[in-house]
């Protein structure tokens, strides 16, 4: 039998780092924070894919930070983030929806949850155009969960 040393030793890490990970988020708190904060992830794309910014700005809890081209935005209110309209620009460059590639929960406690992202962009014909890596921020505030901050390498 004919073993790859480099393939046993990525299987080997991979097990450890699975194992870790599941030991990490074995409180059942944590596993509660985790699913609340992918559950916002999943309504933050649906709804930014709908476009409709008043829907988009309910997935986050503000004061809301966004780092990305080179800048830092921050909006007081929901009603502050949801006033500018992004479509328009993003489709102006041939976007037309995007979808998360992977998630992978790197810091959790029962309010708050940061997740290593990347996301894929994609065409009018689901072709893929700009993939990402970025950094969330899910918070639980007053009762709700939302994207806290985000940082992204995206323009």
């Amino acid at each position: 039998m004919n073993l790859n040393m480099n393939n046993v030793l990525k299987n080997i890490t991979g097990i450890s780092l699975l194992t870790l990970s599941l030991f990490s988020w074995s409180n059942s708190k944590d596993q509660q924070a985790i699913d609340n904060a992918l559950n916002t992830l999943e309504s933050f794309m649906d709804t930014f894919n709908s476009k409709d910014m008043a829907a988009w700005s309910e997935t986050l809890n503000y004061p809301h930070v966004r780092l990305a081209g080179g800048k830092v935005s921050v909006w007081d209110t929901k009603e502050d983030y949801a006033a500018v309209d992004i479509f328009d620009r993003l489709e102006a460059s041939g976007w037309h929806h995007s979808a998360w590639v992977s998630r992978e929960v790197i810091l959790v406690s029962e309010n708050k949850v940061h997740i290593s992202t990347v996301f894929q962009r994609y065409d009018k014909n689901n072709q893929p155009t700009k993939k990402y890596q970025s950094l969330y921020i899910v918070t639980k505030e007053n009762g709700k969960w939302g994207v806290k901050a985000r940082s992204s390498l995206a323009p």
